[in-house]
């Protein structure tokens, strides 16, 4: 539960904060005629989304034997990816994504056509949707497949939580005089959503060992299940968290650690950057 309750604050915030920053604009321009266009967008956008993760789950459920470790491999790979690419992006577009955006709603708001905000809303949330479908079927995945139903409830308690807590955080920045620390909040979350892909990465790697596609050099480094069983309550909480495995091969081990120090190195030198060019700039 706590991993798609992490990744759904996460993108539910993120589409969140998008959704507040056009109504202020509407609002600032005196359009407020338009937001119902914006809800029916950010409602198909949702479906989409809803429909994307279910489909993700049932054909990867309908599947047997190496084709299903092969599907979930490849949706490990996909989701990691992704997640990356998402923690880098709104780290680089944070500081211009609302100036981006209330020019795009001024061109929407001096259209005629009223699509535009239909559209424009459509693609901002169902781009967070879409990323958040592939990350949840990937942790429902990296669960306890014994048990699919327990694992069905929890992750969807996880992803309404989420959902639920980034509304309130993105209710509560805009309507109210509480104000968060996004920059600090989307490093801290950034840095756990790093671990949680190095676990997607090493789980990716595992399935592809398992039908032969990348070899295991070492079957299994070592063995700490005496110690923490992965099959316990707590053996899983790690694995869908951060990918543990208590007796993990050799390229999984290596996979795993060397996605978690580029990436950590990468993101540090991002943070870094942006804080000695904050500081280099000229006081006015």
């Amino acid at each position: 539960m706590l991993p798609s309750y992490l990744l759904s604050l996460r993108e539910g915030l993120e589409a969140a904060l998008i959704i507040g920053i056009v109504l202020s604009a509407l609002q600032k321009i005196r359009r407020t005629d338009l937001a119902p266009m914006l809800w029916y967008g950010t409602l198909a956008a949702v479906g989409v989304s809803i429909l994307t993760a279910v489909m993700l789950t049932i054909f990867g459920l309908s599947l047997e034997g190496s084709a299903e470790q092969i599907y979930e491999g490849i949706t490990m790979f996909i989701a990691a990816g992704l997640l990356t690419w998402m923690i880098f992006w709104m780290g680089k577009q944070a500081r211009t994504l609302k100036a981006e955006l209330e020019a795009d709603v001024n061109k929407a708001a001096a259209s005629k056509n009223k699509r535009a905000l239909f559209w424009m809303a459509f693609i901002a949330v169902v781009r967070e949707g879409v990323e958040l479908a592939f990350f949840i079927t990937a942790a429902f995945f990296a669960g306890n497949n014994d048990n699919v139903g327990a694992n069905t409830i929890q992750t969807l308690a996880g992803v309404l939580l989420g959902l639920g807590t980034s509304i309130l955080l993105g209710w509560s920045l805009f309507a109210t005089t509480v104000r968060l620390d996004l920059r600090r909040f989307f490093q801290v979350t950034g840095f756990i959503l790093i671990l949680f892909a190095g676990g997607l990465v090493a789980h990716g790697i595992h399935e592809f060992n398992e039908v032969g596609w990348i070899p295991s050099v070492i079957e299994h480094v070592w063995d700490v299940n005496a110690l923490v069983d992965e099959n316990s309550v707590f053996g899983q909480l790690l694995k869908a968290l951060f990918g543990y495995n208590g007796n993990p091969s050799l390229t999984e081990m290596i996979g795993y650690f060397a996605y978690l120090i580029i990436v950590v190195f990468l993101f540090q030198r991002t943070n870094t950057v942006k804080q000695d060019t904050k500081v280099a700039q000229p006081q006015a």
